[in-house]
């Protein structure tokens, strides 16, 4: 597919715009707040380029590399570009987006709280861009597409979303406003893809997939951690994605008999609210770090591992970006799409172990378990053998590349 075939035309009439059919109630609701900073007059010059990041921080990470591709894309210098992302990783921006400049939002809060949402869409629309840009695939129109809308640039770019019947007319609606939209690729295209398909198309030059790569300060982990120690991170926040815990803490007393220290880590309600790790905690070569540490220190913990086992989630892509030899355990739910990696873009240190189902791509809707805090089935079957085979081979390796 060349460039100028991934242009999508989106066309909706003037009328159904103003009386759109289809509409969740909630959009509704928001119209009022939106649509007031939408037209509110704005005085100042536009200039420069608004891109919109509302995802998690393994989204954030497998975008991070693309950015840099912004300034001649959009014929802008870097300082003109200004990232909106998330309160969740305020507190790494700094480092990660080194030279841009960034403003985050509590995301949650702007999608249920309507007067801090109507702060939001002002202090958006006095940002005055020339440009918005939002080219998350998997995104929420309300949230994403609304800020999109909100900002009034002359011109916005964004990527075809993940549309299916229950989002068509939001999204729809808000396309249709004259904006480009560029399709990135066919469900289960990697992120990765995506993103250069997006830049191609852009600048109608061929770009390549690229690793997850950012830069990171060199900072010793807290004193309590000590080397050589490898990273457990058994949480998520969908309880099915969790490789069960039972797993985990054997696979801690097989590192330790490997002599690697172990350090749990994991959000405060990832904790497990049985003490299953109570008999592990009697061994000074193991810490629980599980709500102990900030974002910051976290990052500083992976960086120094010699080794960092994790489910699919947000600190697996942080790992691997870092350069600390990874295992991710995977699911089916969109097999793909973010782990694992693709050819070419998978790094020599990452290994991603999973068992194929045929129940593979369900969305994580999966009618296969009855307890709703259990690992899926798909996560479940993920053997020891497998986990400990991937971390061997990392292990026995030399320096991670």
């Amino acid at each position: 597919m060349n460039a100028l075939s991934r242009r999508v035309v989106i066309i909706a009439s003037a009328f159904w715009r103003l009386l759109p059919q289809g509409m969740r109630r909630r959009w509704w609701l928001f119209r009022p707040f939106d649509g007031l900073a939408r037209y509110w007059p704005v005085f100042r010059s536009r200039r420069g380029v608004l891109v919109i990041r509302m995802d998690g921080i393994g989204d954030m990470i497998l975008f991070r590399n693309n950015l840099d591709h912004y300034a001649d894309a959009f014929g802008v210098l870097a300082h003109d570009i200004t990232l909106l992302g998330c309160d969740s990783w305020a507190s790494i921006a700094g480092d990660v987006f080194d030279g841009y400049r960034v403003t985050t939002i509590n995301e949650h809060r702007y999608a249920r709280r309507f007067f801090y949402r109507l702060k939001v869409n002002f202090q958006v629309r006095f940002l005055a861009p020339q440009i918005t840009v939002g080219d998350a695939y998997f995104r929420r129109a309300l949230m994403s597409d609304s800020l999109a809308w909100v900002a009034g640039a002359p011109r916005t770019v964004v990527a075809l979303p993940y549309i299916n019947e229950r989002t068509r007319a939001e999204y729809t609606w808000y396309m249709s406003q004259g904006w480009e939209v560029i399709e990135t690729g066919a469900y289960p295209d990697h992120e990765t893809v995506r993103h250069a398909a997006f830049i191609a198309a852009v600048t109608g030059q061929s770009v390549a997939p690229a690793t997850p790569v950012i830069a990171w300060r060199k900072q010793a982990p807290p004193a309590e951690i000590t080397a050589p120690y490898a990273v457990l991170n058994p949480g998520s926040n969908e309880h099915g994605r969790r490789w069960p815990l039972a797993e985990y803490v054997a696979l801690a007393s097989w590192l330790r008999a490997r002599g690697l220290r172990v350090v749990f880590v994991g959000k405060a309600e990832e904790k497990a609210d049985d003490d299953v790790l109570a008999t592990l905690r009697k061994d000074e070569g193991i810490a629980d770090m599980t709500g102990q540490s900030t974002l910051p220190e976290l990052l500083d913990i992976m960086k120094g591992a010699a080794l960092v086992v994790s489910n699919d989630t947000g600190p697996a892509h942080v790992a691997i970006a870092l350069g600390a030899k990874t295992v991710v355990i995977v699911g089916g739910g969109h097999f793909g799409c973010f782990v694992p990696y693709p050819d070419g873009v998978a790094p020599r240190h990452a290994r991603f172990v999973y068992e194929r189902m045929g129940c593979y791509h369900c969305f994580w809707r999966c009618h296969k378990r009855d307890d709703t805090k259990a690992s899926f089935p798909c996560v479940a079957a993920v053997s020891m053998e497998k986990v400990q085979m991937a971390c061997m081979a990392l292990l026995d390796e030399g320096d991670a590349t």
